[in-house]
């Protein structure tokens, strides 16, 4: 089983309060302020952010001459997730189409390559929005749990664009799986298969 690499970092910025909450309860408005301003969004450095967690510190207000709002710096922590190469990902298939497959890993849809799914030719059937391999005649369908490596990353301001592998022993969907780790346990030799 693989877990993704998310982590934990602590920030200090100013948030601005708008005059029409100033009667609200400080801490609970500068939380939902954070969340509102970072989650969701897409940082060069950080990754994407997942999730304000926590507001440790709130500093005295400033007022800014003409601006009804005051502002607090604040000290607080973002869940994040940043896809590394060569991490090794549980994920969803979500989409199938004739370039490869699309999986969901936490947060992201990253694309494995017809070329990545497996040793094989990959052919898409619109019919039934399936990857079909030409030899070994496995399909990959949407809903289905599969295990990758990450070979690609690329962060953008708006997107994380990720590429993944199946092709190496130990990757792919459940079913995949099994089968390599019963040829672990069984191997047979070239001519018996031939045969």
């Amino acid at each position: 089983m693989s877990l993704l690499l998310y982590y934990k970092v602590k920030v200090n910025d100013t948030l601005r309060v708008p005059p029409d909450r100033f009667d609200e309860d400080l801490a609970k408005v500068l939380a939902e302020i954070a969340r509102e301003g970072f989650e969701g969004k897409i940082d060069p450095d950080l990754g994407f952010i997942v999730a304000v967690t926590e507001i440790n510190e709130i500093y005295q207000g400033k007022l800014i001459s003409g601006d009804g709002g005051s502002y607090y710096e604040a000290d607080f922590e973002l869940l994040c997730y940043l896809p590394e190469i060569n991490e090794i990902v549980s994920g969803e298939v979500v989409e199938c189409v004739d370039f490869g497959a699309f999986i969901r890993i936490g947060t992201i849809d990253a694309l494995c390559h017809v070329s990545q799914i497996a040793d094989d030719y990959f052919r898409y059937i619109p019919k039934n929005a399936v990857l079909r391999g030409d030899k070994s005649k496995r399909d990959l369908l949407v809903n289905t749990r599969v295990r990758s490596r990450i070979i690609a990353v690329s962060i953008g301001k708006f997107a994380i664009r990720v590429g993944l592998t199946m092709r190496q022993d130990a990757l792919g969907t459940n079913e995949w799986i099994e089968e390599w780790k019963d040829e672990l346990k069984n191997p047979k030799s070239k001519a018996e298969e031939a045969s």
